[in-house]
């Protein structure tokens, strides 16, 4: 299997950042998946939908698909399809908390605009 590999080197645009919360939370279930984390990873998609017309998708993968850009950051894979990753490069996934609202959200530099709810966008 042949997988294209974004590290810390790469056009910062066209990778993906993961904050060391997301990371570990994204690992701890996984683990409790009894998934294997050094070949499976979270991946990150975009979905035709919503109110403003994109909205991401995240998912537990067992292992990359060939044409994937996997990037790794604190210890997390994260694969990104070809066509997602023109919507998502230079994003950040990360995990909130809190007594309002709990999960994973992306922070993305590339949407112009979002929804009221802010679960969808457009770029």
């Amino acid at each position: 299997m042949s997988t294209n590999t974004a590290d810390s080197d790469s056009d910062p645009g066209s990778t993906i950042e993961v904050t060391p919360s997301a990371a570990e939370e994204a690992l701890s279930l996984m683990r409790s998946e009894g998934m294997d984390i050094d070949v499976g990873g979270l991946r990150l998609f975009v979905q035709q939908g919503g109110c403003a017309g994109l909205s991401y998708g995240m998912r537990f993968d067992t292992e990359p698909e060939e044409d994937d850009v996997v990037v790794e950051r604190h210890g997390l894979r994260v694969f990104v399809d070809p066509a997602s990753e023109s919507y998502v490069g230079g994003s950040t996934i990360d995990y909130e908390d809190g007594l309002q609202a709990a999960g994973f959200h992306v922070e993305n530099p590339n949407v112009v605009s979002e929804c009221g709810c802010g679960e969808s966008f457009r770029t």
